[in-house]
């Protein structure tokens, strides 16, 4: 028994050593096969030896690099064959950028969010497009011509056509690109592009290395954009306006929100190629009745060599139709992609209240990063085609009213002119810049939008006139009153010191600041009248007339009850403008009303002082309004327009009345006052009053026509509405009423 058990034994000792020998020459007979083995773990790191057992990662963490970018053999051999073909295509150069990867935040934190065009090269033609988009950057408050103080660089070289079969396409881009010497790989870069890619592709590649820069592209990819590094904006044609823009179709709500057709499209299709598909199918789903889907193949120069069966059929039906009239009379607008995956129609149906159904799989929405697309449009999935009319047919009414108004307010406020789709881009980069003082989503999809609400003045949005009821909160309940000065103090009968007075007594006031533009020295201050408010006397600033408009640190009010010095105004008259105000905290609310018209003769805009039923302005010499106004008119107003002001004395009253029917899409209002007002006015002798200066009408004429050019339509809107205390001028007991006085006056 003991003799089989050492028999055993023997054996698995041979086993064990034979395995041994066996193992060992196999890893020996390895290693003289491939001696470089060792180093290549020494290299990366890692040591495999008696005397150490674990890896040793000696080497120190390498800065980050695009994967496109990096040359070694041992990080490509982990690359696949697809990946290692786009790293060679200008479209994936800097893929993985990211504002924190390729951008230089240090230089716009030095001297802000500034914005510098190259200087445009002779011999480089430039499309009417791109140079729209230059004009509005260089006249807009970002704009700077010394590239030093520069935070974002933008070519001059025009990139907005890169099909190369296209007019517009500029030649040996990437050479003239490359020879900037300002370029630095592209860091701090922004690119505008519309079409990119040609036939029959129509990839998105633009035809150079864009290196490090940003994209500001129409029908990106979601797969191809870079998130909050690239800006997806909407394609726009060569006719849309540079500034200004018409307004929104939608002139009043209709219940129930219904119109004669359900959903519509007139469009291209597409016979081969990308982009046919969808087009192709769109005769499955039209009935002729609510859905009416027209198509036509009688495009282009050889469309007759191939064109089917139903191109005759589709071509008569698609000239039954005028196109304007189906887009104005209908509650859905199809968008379904073209050859690229944004089209015209896009634009066309947000501003024609025909809330979108987007068919465009995998593009990236315009402006998506701050928009919420799903409370204006419809987003579609081209696979599923012929589910869409039963899908727009079960939104309820109350849901199309709310896309119909939606798509009204995007249109006006971020795609209805080149303008403002450009500084809607420089905006959304300025806040990803500035992230502690950045726009929330309420500010960019709520009226008036993010270009009028700037986030520098506060991060409360209770500081806005604006927000008051979706906050949940009332305006303020005192006003601050600036009186105007602009006459020495040589009289105590002046109008000053008796408007003084009468604007003291006013429950709602909480104090009185006197902006002293006088070239004489302030007055003592025995010289000023008792009051129960304090009373604040500063100096304008370089005495001009813009400074009445400046954002004082002393204005501790929202409301504002701006005066000139020789109003003439009751306690109670101040009384009662306040309290209508509270109701209507953004708009301008005071006495005095002037109204524009257009001179059809001189082909211009007029003003006029004529008392009539209707106004679209009221005079800040007796106005009350939200102290946010001040500090727009202050930062968001070019300095051309203040300039002109400044120069003339004059219009200052006129550009705030533009500014704020501009950014609130409503009139003025205007509320009870003695007619003696305007007698009064035009009466002043002093020599200082504006009323008495002969030019004085002429410049304001000329005002009208300068401000209406800069904001690129007329903004001012005619009303009719007059706000009167309860029981105005009716045959009661004047103890009945709560402003007893206006009656009396």
């Amino acid at each position: 028994m003991q003799a089989k058990k050492r028999y055993l034994i023997l054996l698995s000792a041979g086993v064990c050593l034979s395995l041994l020998f066996y193992f060992g020459g196999l890893q020996v007979r390895a290693t003289r096969r491939n001696p470089n083995r060792r180093e290549d773990h020494s290299r990366n790191g890692l040591h495999s030896g008696p005397d150490q057992t674990w890896p040793h990662f000696s080497d120190h963490l390498q800065p980050f690099m695009p994967w496109d970018q990096l040359e070694n053999e041992d990080y490509n051999v982990h690359i696949s064959p697809k990946q290692k073909r786009d790293a060679n295509a200008s479209i994936y150069k800097g893929k993985r950028c990211r504002m924190e990867s390729c951008f230089d935040f240090s230089i716009c934190k030095k001297n802000g969010f500034k914005v510098y065009t190259y200087p445009q090269q002779k011999g480089e033609k430039i499309s009417e497009s791109y140079q729209n988009i230059l004009s509005a950057i260089e006249t807009s408050r970002f704009y700077t011509s010394d590239p030093s103080q520069a935070c974002l660089f933008v070519l001059s070289l025009d990139t907005l056509d890169r099909d190369q079969l296209s007019p517009q396409y500029v030649h040996s881009l990437k050479t003239k690109v490359q020879n900037l010497h300002l370029w630095n790989n592209g860091r701090n870069h922004l690119i505008f592009n519309l079409y990119s890619g040609t036939w029959p592709d129509y990839t998105e590649d633009l035809g150079f290395d864009i290196g490090q820069a940003m994209l500001a592209k129409a029908s990106i990819g979601t797969e191809n954009f870079r998130p909050h590094f690239d800006v997806s904006i909407p394609l726009f044609s060569k006719d849309h306006p540079r500034t200004g823009g018409d307004r929104g179709y939608l002139k009043f709500n209709t219940i129930p929100p219904f119109r004669k057709y359900m959903l519509v499209f007139k469009g291209k299709r597409y016979l081969t190629g990308i982009g046919s598909d969808t087009r192709n199918a769109l005769y499955h789903v039209h009935n002729a009745e609510d859905v009416v889907l027209l198509t036509t193949c009688k495009h282009g120069k050889d469309w007759q060599k191939h064109k089917d069966a139903r191109c005759d059929k589709d071509n008569a039906e698609y000239d039954k139709y005028d196109y304007r009239e189906m887009l104005h009379n209908a509650t859905f607008c199809l968008a379904p992609r073209g050859r690229r995956l944004g089209s015209f129609r896009f634009l066309e149906a947000l501003q024609a209240a025909c809330v979108p159904v987007m068919l465009s799989n995998g593009w990236e929405l315009p402006f998506s990063e701050v928009i919420d697309w799903n409370t204006a449009a419809v987003i579609g999935d081209e696979r599923l085609l012929l589910q869409i009319p039963s899908t727009v047919r079960s939104i309820h009414q109350d849901k199309i009213l709310a896309l119909r108004q939606q798509t009204q307010f995007l249109w006006e406020a971020y795609f209805s002119s080149v303008e403002k789709i450009v500084l809607t881009t420089l905006e959304i980069i300025q806040d990803r810049i500035f992230k502690h003082i950045s726009r929330n989503s309420l500010l960019w999809n709520s009226h008036p939008g993010a270009l009028f609400a700037l986030p520098q003045y506060s991060a409360y949005l209770g500081d806005f006139p604006f927000y008051y009821a979706d906050l949940g909160i009332k305006p303020s309940t005192k006003f601050t009153a600036v009186i105007h000065a602009v006459t020495p103090l040589v009289s105590q009968s002046q109008p000053i010191l008796k408007l003084l007075v009468a604007v003291s007594k006013s429950q709602y006031c909480a104090q009185i600041v006197v902006l002293w533009n006088c070239d004489k020295p302030l007055p003592a201050k025995h010289r000023w009248p008792p009051t129960s408010v304090p009373v604040i006397v500063i100096e304008g600033e370089n005495k001009i007339m813009g400074s009445r408009f400046q954002p004082y640190d002393t204005i501790l009010t929202d409301a504002i009850l701006s005066l000139d010095e020789d109003t003439v105004l009751s306690t109670t008259e101040v009384d009662f403008a306040f309290t209508v105000w509270q109701s209507f905290p953004e708009r301008i609310v005071g006495y005095p009303a002037r109204s524009h018209f257009w001179d059809s003769n001189k082909e211009r805009w007029g003003y006029t002082s004529k008392w009539t039923n209707d106004y679209s302005m009221v005079l800040t010499g007796a106005a009350i309004y939200h102290r946010y106004y001040h500090y727009l008119y202050t930062n968001y107003l070019p300095a051309s327009l203040k300039n002109m002001v400044d120069q003339l004395a004059n219009c200052e009253d006129i550009l705030m009345n533009f500014l704020v029917s501009a950014v609130t899409k409503l009139p003025p209002i205007k509320v009870t006052q003695k007619k003696q007002y305007k007698e009064t006015m035009m009466g002043q002798s002093s020599r200082a009053s504006r009323w008495a200066d002969p030019d004085h009408f002429a410049q304001r004429q000329t005002c009208m026509n300068k401000f209406a050019n800069w904001f690129g339509t007329m903004p001012l809107i005619h009303s009719q509405m007059r706000l009167d205390p309860v029981l105005f001028k009716d045959q009661v007991s004047i103890l009945r009423k709560k402003y007893r006085d206006i009656e009396r006056l």
